[in-house]
């Protein structure tokens, strides 16, 4: 298991948009096993929607895509020269609504990467349920 703290060393998000809280599992060039902690607190809440919280569809793609993004960087001895840019989103679907306490688990699994370009395919769930599936591409850039 990898905390914030190692998270925060791979990926230069930072608080409010980092959305991945631990990483579970991981292997290397082949998958990643990530988790979100939703609290009430997060500030989409506020707006989205009073009185009836739900966590933004695009902001669990985006958690997904970092989860991606771990998986990617990692690795590389150079990453913090590195920057890891949305090229597609393809199939995403969403299956069930997140909500404050939910713990959401990001799976995510590496279907073709070139040196600077990769294509992965996420869902995340909570509780064993689906809430959103994607295939998400990547490109990386110097930065």
């Amino acid at each position: 298991m990898r905390d914030i703290g190692w998270i925060q060393s791979v990926l230069p998000h930072r608080y409010p948009i980092l959305l991945v809280d631990r990483v579970l599992e991981i292997e290397p060039q082949r998958r990643i096993v990530a988790m979100k902690s939703v609290s009430v607190n997060e500030p989409y809440f506020q707006g989205h929607f009073p009185g009836h919280p739900v966590m933004p569809g695009v902001l669990l793609v985006e958690g997904l895509a970092q989860a991606a993004g771990i998986l990617l960087l990692h690795e590389l001895e150079d990453r913090e020269s590195k920057l890891l840019y949305f090229s597609g989103i393809d199939r995403a679907r969403f299956r069930r609504p997140v909500v404050p306490g939910d713990q959401v688990i990001y799976e995510v699994e590496l279907l073709r990467a070139r040196s600077n370009f990769a294509k992965l395919e996420g869902r995340a769930l909570v509780d064993g349920q689906l809430c959103v599936e994607a295939v998400c591409s990547s490109s990386m850039v110097d930065r």
